[in-house]
């Protein structure tokens, strides 16, 4: 994965058309800030129970977004990413639909996971209460096969996303299929999406267990062999954040939203730089992405493998109610039980909301964000420094809604004229281009309040200095034409 800045978005969302209408984009407004583009679900159809995450054709592009074809076309141009749903299936989609026609005399009968095919003994309350949750009732779902007696099957997420039995070899059958489709697309990144919940077995949470990592381990095995490289998508403890990063090329760094968010709030990074010392570098960084802001990224592991968080109680809950107070309430609507929510733990928010609109505290957070140890994703709502869509909130009830914003062509030509957008692109063309970030990192500064990130490769450095009583921040570069040994090149005060 190249170390420079890449977009995150839904190729609808952003352009308000097809694949087709990308490409100008990147090309023209976006051009050498973006080095690559995670396209967020594109496969049929991308507005199921879970905007694109639900595949009934994991194998088949949307038609409103175009073709493989297309596809094809933007990965000759850039390099793309395409998210690989190694969890679940729609219960759309032809494999269930002949499953619950024909029970096991399906061919696809081995696809799908069933509470008997973990449990065929029954389960025990201790093996329930166990299960590592993030639906507020246990992932189980009654379904009454046409062929015959009913069936409990294991929902991770919701009923609509049926689980897959990625230990079968229908299981493992289905997911080839879908990377050799990926393949012959160009697309040469994949992230391994909801991961963390793919193995089940009795006796153990079904999250992050050993038998996970072998999986992980043999996925990534087989995507290399196709000449991709992989990104870990799972949310937990940083413990575990750290492992999974020593046997996959990326992982994403979930802890540092939350962190950052709690720095900004309390003026001390004392917590911040703590996690900056220990984190993975090999890490994809993001503030916000098209789920909400995770609050057990920061958290302590319960039990029976208790840890501490990067965060204590007192303090995750601060900063949950600083966010729902900066958003005026927004996040509060949209989050936990305020809305239809997969995972109750996330606050859904915009990042630029988060900080209550203040544009020199969402710059400081955007230049930390590029200057850690990592490949900085910036999600297209960020990008623009996106507001709260509590219209489309309120139209679909399904809370991450909220920052999951349709822009059409001339929203986003108005948008980056914006002066704090302006400025977010200078950032993202200045890590973009210099040289210093190929090099190596070093990290600066014990004041509680002042952070210092510096790059340096030979005589081209960049340093980022950031003052958190003052709420300022600049960027001083040396070599790649610079003219001096130390020259202001950027700073957190928005350029009008």
């Amino acid at each position: 994965m190249i170390n420079q800045p890449q977009l995150i978005a839904y190729v609808d969302r952003l352009t308000g058309g097809t694949f087709r209408d990308l490409a100008p984009l990147l090309e023209g407004p976006l051009k050498d800030a973006f080095r690559g583009v995670h396209l967020l679900p594109f496969f049929h159809p991308i507005d199921g129970a879970d905007a694109g995450f639900d595949p009934i054709d994991h194998t088949e592009v949307d038609a409103r977004l175009g073709t493989w074809g297309d596809v094809k076309a933007l990965t000759a141009r850039t390099a793309v990413m395409a998210d690989l749903i190694v969890n679940h299936v729609s219960r759309h989609s032809p494999q269930f639909k002949d499953y619950h026609l024909h029970g096991d005399d399906s061919p696809y009968a081995g696809l799908f996971l069933t509470f008997a095919r973990v449990f065929p003994e029954g389960a025990p309350e201790s093996d329930l209460r166990a299960l590592y949750t993030i639906r507020p009732t246990l992932p189980f779902t009654k379904h009454e096969l046409a062929a015959g007696p009913s069936v409990v099957l294991w929902t991770t997420f919701t009923s609509d996303q049926i689980d897959i039995d990625v230990g079968h070899p229908e299981g493992r059958r289905y997911l080839s299929a879908v990377l050799d489709r990926f393949q012959d697309a160009g697309i040469t990144m994949i992230r391994l999406d909801a991961v963390g919940h793919a193995v089940k077995k009795a006796g153990t949470s079904c999250f992050m267990i050993p038998e996970t990592y072998a999986f992980i381990a043999g996925l990534t095995t087989e995507a290399r062999a196709r000449g991709m490289e992989v990104l870990v998508e799972m949310h937990g403890h940083h413990q575990d954040q750290i492992e999974i990063a020593r046997q996959v090329d990326r992982v994403y760094d979930f802890a540092l939203p939350p962190l950052v968010l709690h720095s900004l709030y309390r003026r001390d990074a004392t917590r911040l730089k703590r996690w900056l010392d220990m984190r993975p570098h090999n890490a994809v960084t993001v503030l916000d992405t098209h789920d909400g802001i995770g609050v057990s990224d920061v958290a302590a592991r319960q039990p029976p493998s208790p840890a501490p968080g990067l965060l204590l109680p007192a303090e995750i809950e601060a900063l949950v109610e600083t966010i729902h107070d900066r958003s005026g309430g927004a996040s509060r609507l949209s989050s936990g039980s305020g809305a239809a929510n997969v995972d109750a733990s996330q606050i859904n928010c915009t990042f630029y909301d988060a900080l209550g609109r203040r544009d020199a505290e969402y710059l400081i957070a955007r230049a930390i964000q590029c200057f850690v140890p990592g490949v900085p994703q910036i999600y297209y709502v960020g990008l623009l420094a996106g507001g709260n869509d509590l219209d489309l909130l309120r139209r679909t009830g399904v809370g991450r809604d909220v920052n999951r914003h349709y822009y059409t062509p001339e929203e986003v030509g108005d948008e980056l004229t914006r002066p704090v957008v302006r400025s977010l692109m200078a950032l993202l063309r200045l890590r973009y281009h210099h040289a210093a970030f190929q090099g190596t990192f070093h990290m600066g500064s014990s004041a509680p309040d002042r952070i210092t990130l510096e790059w340096a490769n030979g005589s081209d450095t960049a340093r980022l200095d950031v003052d958190l009583t003052g709420m300022d921040a600049s960027v001083t570069i040396t070599g790649q034409g610079a003219g001096r040994e130390a020259t202001r090149a950027w700073n957190s005060m928005v350029e009008t």
